[in-house]
């Protein structure tokens, strides 16, 4: 059904903050091959339902499987906490039992009780995310002393995705969220950001958060945690490319996406007229491709 031979890793977002994940990945594994693929154009799965998040995401996840991934990384909290679990069940088994996907949830909570002294833990993510429960359900099974709270943020993409992170409207909302989730449990002392948009959000989050609280961003952490995995499963890291090379794919345009890759990797991202996305920390990227979201795969 999909190519068996070995190809890039696969990386996954909703949209545009999974792009935070893959520079910490990239970053720590420059040498590997990669392709992103951002579902830019139906985004954000933040409000939306299980059913329709775990339909897209099996969409995109194909899709990379056909462009010759072995490993799918799901870089996105949305996606994790509400289809990882199906497809891994239910879809992999089918497909092909051999490749594998990943979330960026559960390396975030293997670290959690490591970090917390006081054993109260917040998290702050989508209205999706955090309904989900998925946090508290994972915590809950490795370490079920440690209390959890959950804040639903929903207009904190928006802020991100439109730049609007850095401005003075950003304030009201950041501090209204902060302000919130320490009235719920005030013994908080970790405060994990569960979406991957939020990063950018951090230096607002600091100016509203108490001294003596830690501020929990993942990307280091999954990307410590794939190279982790690999090492401990040389027989999938024998299945993944090495190249240096980087592709991505968008259902928005790609100058849209360009833009915001710009401000998400921190370092400037254009598209030629050839539709060639280049960067001069990122030399060996190749293209940017606009898909149309219709032409994911329709799995019945």
């Amino acid at each position: 059904m999909f190519p068996q031979t070995p190809g890039p890793i696969g990386l996954f977002d909703s949209g545009y903050g999974g792009l935070t994940i893959f520079d910490k990945i990239h970053q720590l594994m420059p040498g590997y091959d990669y392709v992103y693929l951002g579902d830019n154009a139906r985004s954000p799965y933040g409000t939306r339902s299980f059913e329709v998040v775990y339909q897209f995401t099996r969409q995109a996840v194909s899709r990379l499987f056909e462009s010759g991934c072995q490993l799918v990384i799901l870089a996105c909290n949305t996606a994790s906490a509400k289809a990882l679990r199906t497809i891994q069940q239910k879809d992999l088994p089918t497909w092909d039992p051999n490749r594998r996907v990943l979330g960026v949830i559960r390396p975030t909570v293997e670290l959690v009780d490591t970090i917390s002294r006081t054993k109260h833990i917040g998290i702050v993510g989508t209205s999706g995310t955090i309904t989900s429960n998925s946090y508290t359900i994972e915590i809950g099974r490795m370490y079920p002393h440690i209390q959890v709270t959950g804040e639903a943020c929903p207009m904190w993409v928006p802020l991100v995705e439109n730049n609007e992170f850095n401005s003075p409207g950003a304030d009201y909302f950041v501090k209204k969220h902060i302000d919130h989730i320490l009235s719920v449990d005030p013994q908080i002392d970790t405060l994990i950001l569960g979406c991957t948009h939020y990063p950018l959000l951090m230096d607002k989050i600091r100016a509203f958060l108490p001294s003596g609280i830690t501020l929990f961003s993942q990307g280091e952490h999954v990307a410590e945690s794939l190279r982790d995995y690999l090492g401990r499963h040389p027989e999938m890291d024998r299945k993944l490319t090495k190249g240096g090379s980087c592709r991505f794919l968008t259902t928005e345009s790609a100058e849209k996406f360009s833009e915001a890759a710009s401000i998400f990797m921190n370092t400037p991202v254009s598209v030629s007229p050839e539709n060639q996305m280049r960067s001069p920390l990122l030399p060996s990227v190749s293209a940017v491709h606009q898909i149309s979201y219709r032409s994911l795969p329709q799995i019945p």
